[in-house]
């Protein structure tokens, strides 16, 4: 079954926002840890985010969970009957 290009923009989407979330605490450190930190800010705050290191990763590795995973599914390993089968749920 072929999948339109907005449904895999979706699937991609959902995979992005996922593993942004996954990388997101790499690398922090925080007020606290450092020692330092401006009078009236959280102590948990993070010093450098480095959002824009952070959103390159995020794009590399959601790009290839989503080729495995398109590979997988044109391979038959991720069909909803084989899926369905797997979880002894009828199709």
């Amino acid at each position: 079954m072929a999948y339109s290009i907005t449904t895999a923009l979706a699937i991609y989407f959902v995979i992005w926002w996922v593993t942004l979330f996954l990388t997101l605490p790499f690398g922090v450190r925080s007020q606290h840890e450092d020692g330092g930190g401006a009078p009236g800010t959280d102590p948990g705050a993070p010093i450098m985010a480095r959002m824009g290191r952070k959103l390159i990763w995020t794009t590399v590795i959601s790009a290839v969970i989503f080729a495995i995973g398109m590979w997988a599914h044109q391979a038959g390993y991720l069909s909803v009957e084989r899926l369905s089968k797997l979880m002894g749920m009828p199709f």
